[in-house]
């Protein structure tokens, strides 16, 4: 049995808790809405709530102190916060969250220490880089080269379930969603950089058809150039592209709310 500490109580955190519960782990999980977290453990009795307030360095250092694990599943402006704190009491880490600068910037650190630190273990990131280098090791095993990578993925509501106008509801943090429709983009396309500006990544859409799922809008993803490295393509590919999917209708509606700066 592991002591894991849960940093967040959110919307992504229930499975992960069920997962980890139904394997006999001893969970503390906080929040600073601790009737969340009490929500979430179901009155198991392998887990502990608690309202923490992450700007309290003294209880968060403590709680990292007394378990083996921490599970970073608060906003990604806090996970260095939290790293550090890891760092400091030789804890491993995980988050879901893509590795912004300060977290890359605490690697050689955590390598000096033995850690790890583990990032994008989501879906998207996470799931998506899993499958993408399943197929890229098996092309290179068979002595293959890949002269063009495309990976897309949505968390969409499914069909009988989209009800509303946008056809899409939030099944991570919405404040998150919003603002990753402010997010540039870059990628890789037949040898060439393509920039897209924040304001233009709504334009920068084409049509995808998915056998049995049907037609969807895709947009470029952040930046697709750091994983021509991270994916082994090295110099024998030509295009790079991971894109986000949506139902159609959307691209065009998160254009206008940016345009007249709802999104601002």
């Amino acid at each position: 049995m592991k002591k894991i500490l849960v940093l967040g109580a959110g919307m992504v955190a229930g499975p992960l808790i069920r997962y980890l519960l139904e394997r006999g782990h001893k969970l503390t999980v906080t929040s600073l809405v601790v009737e969340d977290a009490v929500k979430l453990l179901s009155g198991d009795e392998n887990g502990t709530a608690m309202t923490l307030d992450l700007t309290d360095e003294e209880t968060l250092g403590r709680l990292i102190s007394e378990h083996d694990l921490v599970i970073s599943l608060v906003p990604y402006a806090f996970h260095p916060l939290v790293a550090r704190h890891c760092l400091t009491h030789g804890k491993n880490m995980i988050t879901a969250s893509y590795v912004s600068d300060e977290m890359q910037a605490l690697d050689a650190e955590a390598k000096e220490k033995d850690l790890i630190f583990l990032n994008e273990i989501g879906l998207d990131p996470g799931i998506d880089h899993m499958s993408a280098m399943r197929i890229i090791d098996d092309v290179h095993n068979r002595g293959g080269k890949i002269r063009h990578f495309r990976s897309y993925c949505g968390g969409l509501p499914a069909p009988e379930a989209c009800d509303n106008p946008f056809g899409y509801k939030f099944s991570w943090a919405p404040r998150g969603v919003l603002l990753a429709s402010r997010n540039g983009a870059r990628y890789w396309l037949d040898n060439h950089v393509v920039e897209v500006e924040s304001s233009r990544l709504f334009r920068d859409m084409h049509l995808l058809h998915v056998p049995g799922g049907g037609d969807f809008e895709a947009y470029p993803n952040r930046d697709s150039l750091i994983y021509k490295d991270t994916y082994n393509l090295g110099n024998e590919v030509r295009s790079v592209f991971r894109g986000t999917l949506r139902y159609i209708g959307w691209c065009d509606t998160m254009y206008h709310f940016a345009r007249i700066g709802l999104l601002d």
